[in-house]
């Protein structure tokens, strides 16, 4: 077998080491895109290697050879056609592909549900305000869609924090971040090494909703009421601060903070460069594995074409 039509198959590992460093490197719009196409391609990529794989030494079954009109003597003589490898690749595809597709019925479900949800809210405007205690604030994707706060999360924010928590919740809407958290967990379904990318994913769907909000506005007033806003929606009986923060033990400003610290770091910062270096690293690295996968379709096609002329 070809060691180039293995490169689907580890090139999402590589991927997922970069994942957290690129969430944090780039601006944050261009990290959702980067992230969310890169996680989509390479799982199409992983899925057709598979595919691939499965076929080939599926190829050697006398009823497949015989129906394709194939030599068999050509087909056991070319390591494309591994049975061995094939008898891993067929469970694999077969797992990545009902687990891909079960992804996606569910997450269809979740946004058919909160559409609903959206719909049936009182009052027309894009804010409604719901009579609970817990300190909540969340936005539900529709036509149109809502911005869910709760009377416990405005009691304990000031009128220039509840603008800002409005903002940010209005640009998840306006930004369509739930199509790009929706297509990476498809993705990350489909291929189980592309799992960092969700987390990136919603990391930096949040830094742009961050972005959005303290566009024009003092940067430190902004990660301030994110915090606020964290710590009140975190906050649980016996649960400190710092952990209601997302900060662990050995987290606090350590190597590995959790992603509020992050956000409120990174807010408290000036806005990312724009690292066109970074984007086309790992486009080359998405470009190298649909290579790989249409070079290893490329060759499987010569096979049958040789069994066929034998």
């Amino acid at each position: 077998m070809d060691p180039d039509g293995l490169l689907p198959l580890v090139l999402p590992a590589v991927m997922s080491l970069a994942a957290r460093p690129l969430s944090g490197r780039l601006p944050p719009r261009t990290a959702t895109w980067l992230l969310t196409a890169t996680a989509v391609v390479l799982a199409l990529a992983s899925t057709a290697s598979l595919a691939e794989l499965a076929l080939g030494g599926a190829l050697r079954l006398p009823v497949i050879a015989g129906l394709g009109h194939l030599s068999e003597h050509v087909l056991h003589r070319d390591p494309e056609t591994s049975p061995v490898v094939a008898t891993v690749a067929g469970p694999a595809l077969a797992a990545s592909l009902a687990a891909a597709g079960w992804a996606a019925v569910r997450r269809v479900r979740g946004l058919l549900a909160g559409a609903r949800a959206a719909r049936a809210l009182p009052g027309r405007g894009i804010v409604a305000v719901v009579e609970d205690d817990a300190a909540d604030a969340f936005a539900l994707p529709g036509r149109p869609g809502r911005v869910v706060v709760s009377t416990g999360m405005l009691s304990i924010l000031d009128e220039a924090e509840r603008r800002v928590l409005l903002a940010h919740e209005r640009a998840h809407l306006s930004g369509r971040h739930h199509v790009f958290r929706a297509l990476v967990h498809v993705a990350s379904a489909a291929n189980p090494l592309l799992l960092p990318l969700r987390g990136a994913v919603t990391f930096t769907t949040e830094r742009w909703a961050d972005e959005r909000a303290a566009a024009g506005t003092d940067r430190e007033r902004v990660a301030r009421a994110i915090g606020k806003a964290a710590l009140a929606h975190n906050r649980r009986p016996g649960l400190g601060p710092a952990a209601a923060l997302g900060i662990g033990p050995g987290r606090a400003f350590g190597r590995h903070p959790g992603p509020v610290p992050r956000r409120v770091a990174a807010l408290l910062a000036p806005p990312p460069p724009h690292r066109r270096w970074l984007v086309a690293a790992t486009a080359a690295l998405v470009a190298a594995s649909v290579w790989a996968a249409n070079d290893g379709a490329l060759d499987l096609r010569q096979v049958i074409e040789h069994a066929q002329t034998r």
